[in-house]
């Protein structure tokens, strides 16, 4: 048997290794692609990993190599995760920057030696770009834009003069909760404030329902909020992802009471940020919004406490000057005429002398003429009188009998009326009195099927239950 000609394998393995390193050596490409297998042995701090391309249209797989993270390039993962807050995982997509090597027992691997973390902040900016033209394409009706600003329902509510009742929404353990509360609590114009916390997750895009739930539950609670806060610590840019949802946004636009956010970015605006009433900063710095929004309260009183006082002072000065000439001039013409009636008033006293006297006289004389007469009539006055009193009692006696024989037959006669018309009398002719709740009823409208009755005869009653009412056609009682 001829014998083929073979190499072993290491030597075959070692022809690839030159081959390849005369191509790769030394060489570094900056790629786009896919992480898909990853796993993590953090104690080493090695990480082993597939980069894939997809086709954009059906996401089947073209290339699929497998790579590798250490050294350096685990540094570059951390960095990437605390730069953009996102986790290094199965399925995102990066930029970054590798070395191909050739190993005779683990083969061809793709070395990560850097990612470009502007890149992913750059999807994630447009991602957010995405959301706002989908609310403004599906929320028009509480949703619009004016150059760069967003106009919503809830940024265009008044805030009350005074905020005092705050529902907070925010993370139980949050140190940027505890931030705000101290910020209140010790303001320095000593202002108190009612806070109920609806506590909840407010990291992770996932967890936007759990937050939008707790909103809800505001809402139903029915208690009458000057706003709501919604705060978290600080992160990086990609912890923010739970505050650019479409459905976070939307109920932020949509909601009916004034919300101030103080979720701790410095840099740029989160979606909820722009369908808010109130954007801040930090929670520290909308605890801040807040207390500067009563002092201006506050000062606007005082201002216009100091504006009365002013006011009712000069008012005061203007009218007390002419209440001051006023009286100087009721004082003079007082006097002027008191000295330009002072004559006549002592004609008219003479005047009135004279004329009582004169009075007096005529009076005098006409109760002498009277005296006279009183003292000749009286006994004929007298006479006339008591004959007319005594006709007048014959006509009462004689018309009082008259009228008591009248009576007393008016009397019998009701009297038989009413022995007719008795209750006792109408039972005994076969009628009957019905009673609900010990009421006699009258009208059969107000008895309902299925009541309790009682009928009392001339000398039965009986307790009975509706079952069913008919109409009568009034013809049982014609003649």
């Amino acid at each position: 048997m001829q014998e083929l000609p073979f190499i072993k394998l290491s030597d075959l393995t070692r022809k690839v290794q030159q081959a390849i390193s005369g191509m790769f050596a030394g060489q570094t490409y900056w790629i786009v692609a896919d992480v898909t297998n990853y796993s993590r042995y953090e104690h080493k701090g090695y990480h082993y990993f597939d980069l894939v391309e997809k086709q954009e249209q059906s996401s089947a797989i073209v290339a699929k190599v497998a790579a590798v993270a250490w050294g350096q390039g685990a540094e570059r993962i951390r960095e990437f995760e605390f730069v953009t807050g996102q986790q290094f995982k199965n399925d995102i997509h990066i930029l970054a920057k590798v070395s191909v090597t050739y190993h005779a027992v683990y083969g061809l691997q793709i070395t990560l030696l850097d990612i470009d973390t502007s890149f992913t902040i750059g999807l994630l900016e447009q991602q957010k770009q995405q959301t706002l033209l989908q609310l403004l394409r599906d929320c028009p009706d509480f949703i619009q834009k004016s150059g760069n600003q967003y106009i919503t329902r809830n940024n265009q509510l008044t805030l009350n003069p005074v905020i005092q009742r705050i529902a907070v929404v925010t993370s139980a353990n949050s140190a940027g909760y505890q931030d705000f509360k101290h910020t209140l609590d010790t303001n320095r114009f000593g202002y108190q404030f009612i806070i109920d916390n609806y506590f909840t997750v407010v990291q992770g895009e996932t967890k936007a329902e759990l937050v939008q739930q707790r909103l809800v539950d505001i809402f139903k609670a029915n208690v009458p909020y000057d706003a709501v806060v919604i705060i978290r610590g600080g992160g990086a840019q990609t912890d923010f992802l739970i505050f650019d949802t479409y459905t976070f946004g939307k109920v932020v636009a949509k909601f009916p009471i004034p919300i101030i956010t103080g979720i701790g970015h410095q840099k740029n605006e989160t979606i909820v940020d722009m369908m808010a009433h109130s954007p801040t900063k930090t929670p520290t710095k909308a605890a801040e919004f807040i207390i500067s929004h009563n002092k201006e309260f506050e000062e606007a009183v005082i201002d216009e406490q100091q504006r009365i006082l002013i006011k009712s002072q000069q008012l005061f000065s203007i009218h007390f000057q002419a209440l001051s000439a006023l009286n100087t001039g009721i004082i003079n013409n007082a006097r002027t005429l008191l000295a330009q009636h002072k004559e006549a008033v002592i004609h008219y006293n003479q005047v009135t002398v004279n004329t009582t006297r004169s009075i007096l006289f005529n009076q005098h004389r006409d109760l002498m003429a009277l005296s006279n007469q009183v003292l000749s009539k009286p006994r004929i006055l007298v006479s006339n009188k008591l004959n007319d009193l005594d006709n007048m009692l014959a006509n009462i006696r004689s018309f009082s009998r008259i009228r008591i024989q009248r009576e007393r037959s008016y009397v019998g006669h009701y009297e038989t009326v009413f022995r007719l018309m008795s209750p006792a009398n109408i039972l005994k002719r076969g009628f009957a009195l019905v009673y609900v709740d010990d009421k006699i009823i009258s009208d059969p409208t107000s008895i309902k099927t299925g009541k309790d009755i009682k009928v009392l005869l001339t000398d039965m009653e009986i307790n009975a239950t509706v079952k069913s009412k008919n109409k009568a056609d009034g013809t049982a009682f014609d003649l």
